[in-house]
């Protein structure tokens, strides 16, 4: 007997379809205006608050009440590390600050922004409901976002320490580095850019969970976020080590996969309109 050709489908496997999935996000990424428009502010940020803040004094207001005038004392920027972070021990997260509200850790809010408006119009386009139709797993989806939102706050970090370095020239400030080194600022930069993948997965996980809801993934990520930002001075301080890099990186780690998983079970449980 003459055996009947069989058709067999080449099934894709998952380093193939992560990789597909990848090019599409990283090629939608680099195309979009909101990547660099982010990109653009994280390097304006720096600049502003440079130039703005050097030659600031006292500052005099009036109560309108009892007519007592009370003078706020403000002490003018004289180095250029000053908007990126402070050392260890000389400032405290709780601290209210200009330094502590215009440095870089403004730009774990803007990865917020950026995730959030970055998969919402997924769901808003219907694109995310053609592809879980035609692949099924929405393991791909959670991994391919991480990454892309994790890649696009790095870009952020960077793009902020150029503007400061602009900043501070245009200023005329000093780069005396201190007691923090040359080798303590590149680990302060390596460990908030691993810090991302503590907060990337859960804008992911937030807006997974709002879908085409913008307003409400926003805020969810915000608010949580904001529980998380108090403990970013003090594991990523100017004068950081490998440790604090280390810690950072760990904490990624932890948070990309626990935060993964239940991401993917939330797509897998909830409707995706």
């Amino acid at each position: 007997m003459e055996k009947t050709g069989e058709i067999r489908f080449a099934r894709n496997s998952f380093s193939k379809r992560l990789k597909s999935m990848l090019s599409v996000d990283f090629r939608r990424m680099f195309t979009t205006p909101l990547f660099y428009i982010m990109v653009g502010i994280a390097v304006v940020i720096p600049i502003l608050v440079l130039v703005m803040t050097t030659t600031v004094g006292s500052s005099t207001s009036v109560d309108p009440v009892t007519g007592v005038e009370t003078t706020v004392e403000m002490e003018p920027i004289t180095n250029t590390w000053q908007v990126v972070e402070s050392i260890s021990g000389e400032s405290s997260g709780m601290s209210a600050d200009i330094m502590s509200m215009c440095n870089i850790n403004l730009l774990f809010f803007m990865a917020a922004v950026f995730v959030c408006i970055f998969i919402a119009d997924d769901f808003r386009s219907g694109y995310a409901k053609n592809l879980f139709t035609v692949r099924s797993p929405k393991a791909d989806y959670v991994i391919s976002k991480s990454l892309a939102g994790f890649t696009g706050g790095v870009f952020m970090i960077l793009a902020y320490f150029i503007g400061a370095l602009l900043g501070g020239a245009i200023a005329g400030l000093s780069f005396d580095v201190g007691a923090a080194g040359s080798g303590g600022i590149v680990m302060c930069l390596l460990s908030k850019m691993c810090l991302m993948g503590v907060f990337v997965p859960i804008y992911v996980l937030m807006s997974v969970l709002g879908k085409q809801k913008l307003w409400l993934s926003m805020i969810c990520s915000l608010g949580v976020g904001m529980l998380f930002f108090m403990m970013v001075p003090a594991l990523t301080p100017l004068n950081s080590t490998m440790i604090n890099v280390i810690m950072c990186l760990a904490g990624g780690a932890g948070f990309s996969i626990g935060l993964g998983a239940i991401s993917n079970a939330v797509l897998k449980k909830t409707n995706l309109v």
